[in-house]
């Protein structure tokens, strides 16, 4: 199955077991390479708000519940590693990971 950026697909996180990840590598590195670079989810059972690290993510975007994204750890994995495609991250919350991964890895457009 061809994969996607903004794809979300089930992954078996080291040490962290089975949960969401939100494929984030460049559209070329996702359709051809063996590696690829995803973020971590975790359903939000606590009931709280996300914090400032992280957006929410729901059914909306192709999953069961409400749903952390955290935005400030980017894990590399071996593509084949994504085992079951879930949906996709809506427009609206592309946005606020992309400025969250902005503000964490600080991304500046000039230094």
């Amino acid at each position: 199955m061809t994969k996607c950026q903004w794809d979300l697909w089930t992954l078996d996180f080291p040490g962290r077991g089975t949960h969401p990840a939100v494929l984030v590598s460049h559209p070329d590195r996702c359709a051809r390479s063996a590696v690829v670079n995803v973020l971590y989810c975790t359903s939000q059972r606590q009931g709280r708000a996300p914090k400032e690290n992280e957006v929410m993510l729901n059914s909306a975007d192709g999953l069961e519940w409400e749903t952390f994204c955290l935005c400030d750890h980017l894990y590399s994995i071996e593509a084949s590693q994504l085992k079951a495609r879930l949906g996709r991250v809506g427009p609206e919350r592309r946005r606020a990971i992309r400025r969250k991964l902005i503000q964490f890895y600080r991304l500046l457009v000039d230094d």
